[in-house]
Order: structure tokens, then C-alpha cells, then sequence
């Protein structure tokens, strides 16, 4: 007798392949952008939870990847905007930066710490561009706004960038 697999048995293997497969990148990119390891992991689960809950309405439009980045940028982003989240010390030390594996150097951990520093809406445009390696055609479909709006952000972001870690080497 051969077994059939209703919808939610469907929905469920699909979830255990995109916790298996995108986990670790999406706890990084919350990360990022919280700052704070606890409340990323909260954002993750959150990113799944809601993945799951809407994945019949899933249409391909995009990758399952892009999917869960912008499930999990918009869980970050209200996250943020809670009243107590600005009452928080969101002071962070390299140590407690989750990284993908065991060898990093203190230029990593600067080049970190200088991204986690910038604005919000820059620090989502370069994780996204250079951690998630998206294109910019991509990030705007992502987070709804313009072509240009993207390249602009990302070209304010990357001279942010240069020019803290061209003081952070003066000193």
C-alpha cells in the first residue's frame, strides 16, 4: 500500500529543506540588521513560521530564497520598530557576531562592525548586495522600491563605509 502525502505533509518537507538550506544565511542577515543574537534567532523563527504559514500562497514569482529574505527583512524591520527595542543597549563586541566559519581575521571583524554601524536602510542594501549577492534589480524588487533608490543607497553606504574604516585605520 503506497502512502499519499496530503498538502500539509508537502508543507512541512518543504519547510525542513529551506531551515536546512538558509538557516545559518538568515541568521546572519538578522543579525545584521538587530543586532542583538537573540532577537535574530527570534526573527528567524519567526521568518519560518510565516514561510509556513504562507507557503500555499507561494507562487515562484521569485526563488524560495528571495522569499524568505524579505519574510525575514520585513520580521526585522518590525522587530525595530517596537517601543522597547529603543530602550535596549544594543552595544555590540565582534565576539558575539555568529560567522560562517571559524577563520576571521580582525579585518573581518572591523569591516562587521563598520556595516552593523550604518543606518538601517544602507546596512540592509549592503548585506543584501554583498553577503546575499543580489543584484540591484533584485534588492528593489525585494524591498519595493526603485532601481535607482537601490544603487543610490548603495553608493551612499559604500562611501560610509570607506571613509569609517579609512578613520578606523588613522587611529
Amino acid at each position: 500500500m503506497e502512502m499519499v502525502q496530503g498538502p500539509d505533509d508537502i508543507r512541512k518537507e518543504a519547510l525542513v529543506n529551506m531551515v536546512e538550506e538558509y538557516q545559518s544565511m538568515l541568521l546572519r542577515m538578522c543579525y545584521v540588521q538587530l543586532r542583538d543574537i537573540e532577537m535574530a534567532k527570534d526573527a528567524v523563527q519567526d521568518t519560518f513560521l510565516k514561510a509556513y504559514r504562507a507557503f500555499s500562497s507561494f507562487r515562484g514569482d521569485s526563488t524560495e530564497k528571495t522569499w524568505l529574505i524579505k519574510i525575514a527583512m520585513n520580521t526585522c524591520r518590525t522587530m525595530q520598530r517596537g517601543s522597547w527595542l529603543r530602550h535596549v543597549d544594543r552595544r555590540i563586541t565582534p565576539e558575539d557576531l555568529p560567522l560562517a566559519s571559524e577563520h576571521h581575521d580582525m579585518e573581518d571583524m572591523n569591516l562587521m562592525c563598520a556595516v552593523m554601524a550604518l543606518p538601517p536602510k544602507w546596512r540592509e542594501i549592503i548585506t543584501l548586495y554583498y553577503w546575499q549577492e543580489m543584484n540591484v534589480r533584485d534588492i528593489a524588487k525585494l524591498l519595493g522600491v526603485a532601481q535607482s533608490t537601490v544603487s543610490s543607497r548603495l553608493k551612499r553606504a559604500r562611501e560610509k563605509l570607506r571613509a569609517n574604516l579609512e578613520k578606523e585605520a588613522e587611529e
